[in-house]
C-alpha cells in the first residue's frame, strides 16, 4: 500500500465538521481535477448524503461545479475553474506564449495585465525586470504579489470588488478607474475561442476585460491550445479587437484554419516541456 496515500485517507476521514470536511474537499478536487461522489465518500469516511451537501455548498460557492455522480473543478461554458486550480494547468503552454509576449514590451512602456493565469505569466519571467523603466497596470492580486518589489517597475493596482474565486479586482469601481488610464499594450486571455469570437463564462468578468481593451493602444490575446474551438456563455469581442493572438504549438490544424479563415493574426509558439491537464484563463 502506497504509505502517503495511506495516511491522507486517515487524515481526511480524521477531518471533523463541514467547514473543515468541504476545505479538505476543495484542496483535494483542484489537485486531482475531478472526483466522484463515491470516491469522496470513502475518502472523508461520511455517508453520500453527507458528501452531496457538502458538494451543493462548494458549488453554491463557485468552487466546483457538480456533474452527474462527481463534481469537477474543470471549466464549463458557464463556468471557470477555481484560479487554484487554473495555476496549475497548461503551465508549459503559458510559458511558451509569455516568453513570445515579452518580446513586445520595450522599456518606458506602460502594460496592463487582466486577471488570467495566462497573462500572470509574463509577470513570472525574471526578464520582465530587465525591461524597464515600466508601468504595470493589473487587478490580479496573484501578480501584484509578484511584481510589489521589482525594481524599476512602477507597479499601479486596479482597485474594486475583491473576488476570491479569482483573486482579482472587479466590479463597477474596478471599470471605472481601467477608464481612467490609457496603456501601450493589454495582454489578455479569454476561456474559449470559436468563430472569430473570444468567449468567457462570467459576465462580471467580460466587462472589466472589454475596459482593458477600450484603455490599450495595442491588444495581446493569450491563449493555449484547449481554448480553441471552445465555446463559453458570452462574447467578451471580437477577435479583430486584437492586434496579435499567441497560442501555442498544441493548437490543431483545424483551428488554426479557422483563425486563418477570420483573418486573425495569430503567432504560433514553440512549448519546451511538460504535461499539464486542460487550463482556463
Amino acid at each position: 500500500m502506497d504509505t502517503h496515500a495511506h495516511h491522507r485517507r486517515r487524515f481526511l476521514k480524521g477531518t471533523t465538521g463541514p467547514a473543515a470536511r468541504q476545505a479538505a474537499m476543495t484542496e483535494q478536487v483542484l489537485a486531482d481535477g475531478s472526483a466522484t461522489a463515491a470516491e469522496l465518500a470513502e475518502r472523508f469516511g461520511v455517508s453520500l448524503m453527507t458528501i452531496h451537501r457538502d458538494l451543493d455548498e462548494l458549488e453554491r460557492q463557485g468552487i466546483v461545479r457538480k456533474f452527474r455522480g462527481g463534481v469537477t473543478a474543470q471549466p464549463s461554458g458557464v463556468f471557470e475553474s477555481n484560479v487554484q486550480y487554473r495555476l496549475k494547468t497548461m503551465r508549459a503552454e503559458k510559458a511558451a506564449v509569455a516568453e513570445r509576449a515579452l518580446q513586445l514590451i520595450e522599456p518606458g512602456m506602460a502594460i496592463m495585465l487582466d486577471d488570467s493565469t495566462s497573462a500572470l505569466e509574463i509577470a513570472r519571467r525574471p526578464r520582465l525586470g530587465e525591461v524597464t523603466p515600466l508601468t504595470v497596470v493589473t487587478n490580479f492580486l496573484e501578480a501584484l504579489n509578484l511584481l510589489a518589489d521589482q525594481r524599476g517597475i512602477h507597479l499601479m493596482a486596479l482597485g474594486g470588488d475583491y473576488d476570491p474565486l479569482h483573486s482579482s479586482f472587479l466590479g463597477v469601481s474596478c471599470v471605472e478607474a481601467v477608464q481612467s488610464l490609457r496603456v501601450d499594450v493589454c495582454f489578455a486571455s479569454t476561456s474559449a475561442v470559436h468563430g472569430g469570437y473570444a468567449y468567457h463564462q462570467e459576465q462580471h468578468i467580460v466587462s472589466v476585460k472589454r475596459a482593458m481593451l477600450d484603455s490599450a493602444a495595442r491588444n495581446v490575446l493569450l491563449i493555449d491550445h484547449t481554448k480553441l474551438a471552445r465555446t463559453a456563455l458570452h462574447r467578451v469581442a471580437p477577435l479583430s479587437r486584437f492586434d496579435l493572438l499567441l497560442v501555442d504549438d498544441g493548437a490543431p490544424a483545424d483551428a488554426l484554419r479557422d483563425l486563418d479563415e477570420h483573418k486573425v493574426r495569430y503567432e504560433v509558439c514553440v512549448t519546451r516541456g511538460g504535461d499539464d491537464p486542460a487550463g482556463a484563463t
